[in-house]
């Protein structure tokens, strides 16, 4: 098998064939699909480059009164998610993704948006190596939390390699739909 390293740049130019300028308005559709408590805090991610755009599902959520939040990353540190709003101001991180002021205040999701380079038919996700999202979600596990990828369908490969620390998805939203993974 691959290395994670040959893996990942492998996934990153197969990603960047599947763009499509539909895709947040397709998976925005879905939110309905979501079982979510009333009022439960969505963290989302701002897509940058090619990464498919949650924004959409997002402002669906947004409407059906769920708040929304969104992550500042510090290196090597769990992501830490903050209130945000479509239109609140933002500022460039360290790695020039926009994230809420600093000023934004803390926020505990119960769903968390996850970006991905693939994911597999037993909800594992090929990340960007940096450890974030396992970092957070291994934090944010002890509540109740749903972790969700998200996709283009295109992504799914047969199998990924695993690691004692990668947290797996609970569910991912393609195009196509929500699919959930059940994990032991």
């Amino acid at each position: 098998m691959p290395t994670k390293a040959e893996l990942r740049a492998t996934a990153r130019r197969h990603r960047a064939t599947l763009t499509r300028a539909d895709f947040a308005d397709a998976i925005a559709r879905f939110a309905g699909d979501l079982e979510l408590a009333p009022g439960a805090i969505v963290a989302g991610y701002f897509p940058f480059r090619d990464e498919a755009d949650p924004r959409g599902l997002m402002a669906a959520l947004s409407a059906k009164g769920h708040p929304l939040a969104l992550p500042s990353v510090e290196p090597d540190k769990p992501l830490t998610f903050r209130a945000w709003a479509m239109g609140d101001a933002m500022h460039s991180s360290a790695y020039g993704i926009p994230e809420p002021l600093a000023s934004a205040p803390e926020a505990v999701p119960s769903l968390v948006l996850v970006p991905l380079l693939a994911f597999d038919a037993t909800g594992h996700r090929l990340g960007y190596g940096g450890g974030f999202y396992d970092r957070t979600l291994s934090l944010l596990a002890r509540a109740p939390l749903i972790a969700l990828g998200v996709a283009y369908a295109g992504q799914e490969v047969p199998a990924l390699p695993r690691e004692a620390h990668d947290h797996p998805l609970d569910g991912v939203i393609t195009e196509n739909g929500l699919r959930r993974f059940h994990h032991t």
